[in-house]
């Protein structure tokens, strides 16, 4: 049979003129579609092999071909996601045949978990797919595959979202975690800004307490690159108090490695204090918030929090009205005039 179902989706099994066999998935649930897509398939390897006509390029290369390019890079594994997720629905089908309708209607809206069920997907993830699958259509362009790419216009994602809470409501956040170590590491990151995987990769040997130094290496860190972390006096009691709780790392719970700050805890000590809508994340967001208040320039917060644009730090700037006053005075007009200039002028009638 020339199309056969698998999982659902209907294959395409066939050979070209000159003998050589042909697999691929059409991309459909549909039989009729698959049938559709199978002769025109079929016409297609026909036309190349008696008319000489040049071979399209499918899916499958250009994505092989991409996922070469961008080998080294820190996202490479989240591209990697991306394209065997695209390749469920494009795979084997030419890249000259897609438009925009063709990739916005398999575009994913949720992705399913073990425990939680279905999760709908934020609009910033559903245009990270989108960039992927743009990337790859503008690469075929410049490979002369394409004479053009379909429009793919980004989802609209909802404004930057700062949350951060008092020194008050912080203190009385971590008198309501229960366990010290969830204690400890909330107060770490309000005392240094580390993220929640920075801090529970944390070892001894990153930590030189002379020189009050903590070092993010570059595979913890989410920018790719290595910094130092200065520590205060908060933080250091913090390292002291952790010391011998585990044989390496700083933050375990009793002595076991933890991968995430455990969220349900984390979410009842909000609530038992009256905090909506935090996270530990925010815990960041939070001592980014008071340096700026403070009077932290932003310049000097982009190396301290590990930004790697000031762009990104620019959120915080509202934060702090101070750094702006200080020039109100720079450019004055009434004020540079002769003392008889000063006073204000007369009220002019105005007539129509």
């Amino acid at each position: 049979m020339s199309i056969r179902q698998r999982n659902g989706i209907w294959w395409v099994d066939l050979r070209t003129p000159s003998g050589k066999r042909i697999r691929q998935s059409t991309g459909t649930a549909d039989k009729k579609a698959a049938q559709e897509y199978h002769d025109r398939v079929k016409a297609e390897l026909w036309r190349m092999d008696r008319l000489g006509e040049t071979p399209a390029h499918t899916y499958d290369e250009a994505a092989v071909r991409f996922l070469k390019a961008s080998e080294g890079q820190k996202d490479f594994r989240t591209k990697v996601r991306h394209v065997v997720y695209w390749r469920q629905y494009l795979g084997g089908r030419p890249v000259s045949s897609f438009t925009t309708e063709t990739i916005m209607d398999v575009l994913p809206t949720h992705v399913s978990y073990r425990r939680k069920g279905k999760v709908k997907l934020a609009a910033a993830t559903r245009n990270r797919y989108l960039s992927t699958i743009r990337r790859i259509l503008n690469l075929c362009v410049e490979w002369k595959w394409l004479a053009a790419a379909p429009r793919l216009r980004p989802l609209e994602e909802p404004a930057i979202r700062v949350r951060w809470i008092t020194q008050s409501q912080a203190i009385a956040l971590i008198e309501a975690i229960p366990l010290q170590w969830l204690k400890d590491a909330c107060a770490f990151a309000l005392a240094t800004g580390m993220r929640a995987g920075e801090i529970l990769s944390l070892d001894f040997a990153s930590v030189d307490m002379e020189r009050r130094t903590a070092w993010v290496s570059a595979d913890r860190a989410k920018s790719g690159r290595a910094r130092p972390v200065p520590l205060n006096d908060e933080a250091l009691a913090i390292l002291e108090r952790r010391k011998g709780t585990h044989d390496r790392l700083v933050f375990t719970r009793n002595g076991k490695p933890q991968t995430q700050i455990d969220p349900k805890m984390f979410g009842r000590a909000c609530a038992k204090v009256g905090l909506e809508d935090f996270h530990f994340h925010d815990l960041r967001h939070t001592w980014a918030s008071w340096h700026v208040q403070g009077g932290t320039p932003l310049f000097v917060l982009k190396e301290l929090g590990g930004w790697e644009t000031l762009e990104m730090v620019k959120k915080y700037s509202h934060l702090d009205p101070g750094h702006l006053a200080q020039y109100a005075n720079v450019v004055t007009f009434w004020a540079q005039q002769p003392e008889k200039a000063k006073t204000p002028p007369a009220r002019v009638a105005l007539v129509a």
